[in-house]
């Protein structure tokens, strides 16, 4: 951790004035600047063990790789919880076993973390969807009884889906397997499907953001290679919105000539404002025809304003990123084409915190400051 703190303190101050410098639109949240001093604030710890349920040994959970983070507010302070993954498997992307790790923090930028992962692959009922691959990337939301809502991708190696958990104390958890299963009459149980985050809102009285409801319902915009939209009445049990054929609809796909000119995907849960609903989103650069400040296949973080009152709607989406791979920690890793992938967003102390993987190998943060 501390290698790779001194070598992007430097980079990271002349980073930081360069963001400032953004013109964004007046319903953006941002600029996000990284602090000069603390990133990454989680990596890779080798000799942290757990003894799986599963293979019945001690594994070496997080010696690979840690990214890909959530972030929630808890009595008063930030709790990460993060993607990280083993040796097990090949070496390549998605072939190892994922479980998530949870870290805590007064001040948004230096961690505590739990010595053994708080949500993995189990001998329960979502064994055969998670297993040997894990749980993955997830987003978290807190409903208005105070109930955590984690959104994840289960991936046994063959197929993939959301998966939907709660928990009261973000340790003990309760699986209730895919979001769509069973919605329109099982007509999605065969869909492949991830990258999904809840609709909340700024509470002014706790102060922190919990789900919001919009004309009776939650709302949840999902997927990857196009952004699509799902309500619920229980924050459970989700279903698609569909067009007038019986499709998902796409609100939100690929754009030439910009940073997500070839696979846009849910970043972290979206937020309900009096603009709108702010949506930050994941894209891909294209090899070719894509954003030329960006290297091929670079993944960068922009946002988007739909209708606060019909959240399928798109209002805007602003031209160019809120956060871009910079800094040597955001090129170097598994991702060698540089990923800054964000997954948590949370408001503390007055300021918006962002948490992203950096090149599927470390988690950091940037801050933005209340408009």
């Amino acid at each position: 951790m501390k290698i790779y703190a001194k070598l992007a303190l430097g980079v990271a101050l002349a980073c930081a004035a360069a963001l400032q410098a953004q013109t964004l639109e007046k319903w953006e949240i941002g600029p996000f600047v990284r602090p000069a001093s603390g990133n990454p604030i989680i990596a890779p710890r080798p000799e942290s063990t757990f003894n799986d349920p599963i293979k019945k040994a001690p594994v070496h959970w997080e010696i690979l790789h840690t990214f890909n983070p959530a972030a929630i507010v808890r009595n008063g302070k930030i709790y990460v919880i993060y993607r990280s993954e083993d040796d097990s498997g090949k070496m390549i992307i998605g072939d190892h076993c994922s479980r998530l790790g949870m870290a805590e923090s007064t001040d948004g930028v230096h961690f505590t973390r739990r010595a053994e992962p708080v949500f993995y692959p189990a001998k329960d009922s979502q064994e055969s969807r998670e297993w040997p691959h894990g749980t993955e990337d997830p987003r978290i939301a807190e409903s208005e009884d105070g109930t955590y809502v984690l959104t994840y991708t289960q991936w046994n190696g063959t197929t993939y889906s959301v998966g939907i958990a709660t928990s009261k104390d973000l340790t003990h958890w309760t699986k209730y397997g895919p979001a769509f299963w069973d919605a329109a009459g099982g007509k999605y149980n065969e869909l492949k499907y991830k990258s999904a985050g809840i609709v909340t809102r700024l509470d002014p009285v706790k102060d922190r953001l919990i789900t919001a409801k919009i004309d009776g319902k939650y709302w949840m915009y999902w997927g990857e290679g196009a952004i699509r939209l799902a309500t619920s009445t229980d924050l459970i049990h989700w279903t698609p919105v569909e067009d007038a054929q019986g499709a998902p609809i796409v609100l939100l796909g690929a754009r030439p000539d910009h940073f997500d000119s070839d696979f846009p995907e849910m970043g972290p849960p979206a937020v309900l404002t009096d603009a709108g609903i702010v949506f930050i989103h994941n894209g891909r650069n294209k090899d070719q025809g894509g954003d030329p400040a960006l290297g091929p296949g670079a993944y960068a973080a922009g946002e988007a304003l739909f209708d606060g009152k019909n959240p399928a709607h798109l209002l805007e989406r602003a031209a160019d990123p809120v956060l871009k791979p910079e800094l040597p920690y955001e090129k170097t890793g598994q991702y060698v084409a540089g990923d800054t992938f964000t997954e948590g967003l949370v408001y503390f102390h007055k300021q918006w915190f962002l948490y992203y993987g950096c090149a599927d190998k470390l988690v950091a943060v940037a801050i933005a400051q209340q408009k």
